[in-house]
């Protein structure tokens, strides 16, 4: 210690080292290059021509994608699974006189019905739907009549309209007695005018 240091004094800190930035890694970049990288960052890591060129990629491959279903579609036959227009319906000896069946109004929406003997014993088959919008009617057995839940048109058991904005009556389907002794149906084919009703294709003599 120098005589002119007091005793007690604390020495100055030590000024710290400079800092040394680290090497770079690899050569130098040049200035095209930086801006190259700035403009990556900005574009999400890719620049406008690289983005241009994936854009071009990508709409080449959905092109050929296109082509290629296309093709495929082609080659694969065209299926529907539509029901059947006509099916069997059971034998007469399976329906009752006076009787309005609905076993077949879920799958077929067809009512099956049988006369009485004084109305002539057969069978018919009418069309579950309104003349007037096409909705789906309802057999009410307390009121012997159908009614239209929609906007409330009536017919009566033989498919007549009476009540309601409905315009005519209901359709009969095609009817007939296949070689087997059941009933066939066919709903492609309809009767619209009750004068028709009679005909050996609308009514069923058993």
């Amino acid at each position: 210690m120098s005589p002119e240091e007091p005793q007690g004094s604390v020495p100055p800190p030590t000024p710290p080292a400079p800092s040394v930035a680290p090497a770079p890694k690899g050569p130098p970049k040049s200035v095209q290059q930086i801006q190259v990288d700035q403009t990556k960052v900005w574009n999400l890591w890719f620049t406008r021509r690289e983005f241009l060129t994936l854009a071009a990629w990508g709409a080449f491959f959905a092109g050929l994608g296109g082509s290629l279903a296309a093709l495929l579609r082609f080659f694969i036959p065209q299926i529907t699974y539509d029901p059947p227009s006509s099916f069997k319906v059971g034998k007469p000896s399976d329906y009752m006189a006076g009787e309005v069946s609905e076993r077949w109004k879920k799958k077929h929406r067809i009512w099956v019905i049988r006369d009485t003997p004084a109305e002539g014993g057969g069978l018919f088959a009418i069309y579950a739907r309104c003349t007037h919008l096409g909705c789906t009617p309802n057999w009410l057995e307390g009121q012997r009549k159908f009614k239209c839940p929609c906007h409330g048109s009536g017919f009566r058991r033989t498919g007549l309209n009476f009540e309601g904005p409905a315009p005519r009556p209901l359709e009969r389907c095609k009817i007939a007695l296949a070689e087997d002794g059941q009933i066939t149906v066919d709903i492609n084919t309809r009767f619209k005018n009750p004068k028709d009703w009679k005909k050996p294709e609308a009514y069923l003599k058993v």
